[in-house]
């Protein structure tokens, strides 16, 4: 999930961000959403990426599982569509849910905010950046042979290097 690298959370702010380019005093953000507003974020302003952030696990003392993993997980088991709607949900409801994706995680350190948030910053990035969430392998059917024989000729034509003349005095 390299993409995650782009996208962040603004403190103070809803929703997602991708991160577009840096200024001399900040970075320049656009909104993960159907407006695709932009804006400059300055460098004081608290910018969490969500490569960067994981969620605890009770194996370790630090074990942690990164974000990326577990919207995997989420979407493993959801493919898109949530059974709980986060900000509506109560804190038992968040709880059970994340049991069923991640029985392990640390009850002590994880909190129904984080639960809330995780859950909606998922909704965004289904509905926003889909390439994220790859659609089920399904088995490709062979090309026919005429179909084949066509890609081979246009391949062949592109790859021929055009004839060089001579040069005259």
């Amino acid at each position: 999930m390299e993409l995650l690298n782009e996208i962040a959370h603004i403190s103070g702010k809803s929703g997602l961000f991708r991160v577009l380019k840096p200024t001399r005093t900040g970075v320049i953000v656009e909104t993960l959403d159907a407006l695709k507003q932009k804006s400059v974020v300055s460098g004081q302003t608290r910018i969490s990426v969500l490569k960067d952030i994981s969620l605890y696990l009770d194996d370790h003392q630090d074990s942690t599982l990164p974000l990326g993993e577990l919207f995997q997980k989420i979407h493993a088991v959801c493919q898109g569509t949530l059974s709980i709607e986060p900000k509506k949900a109560s804190d038992p409801e968040l709880f059970g849910f994340l049991v069923s994706i991640v029985p392990n995680y640390d009850s002590d350190r994880v909190y129904a905010s984080d639960v809330k948030k995780i859950l909606s910053w998922y909704l965004i990035l289904v509905n926003h950046t889909p390439e994220l969430f790859p659609a089920p392998e399904t088995k490709e059917e062979k090309p026919s042979k005429k179909v084949k024989a066509t890609k081979e000729a246009a391949e062949g034509q592109t790859n021929k290097a055009p004839k060089k003349t001579k040069a005259t005095k």
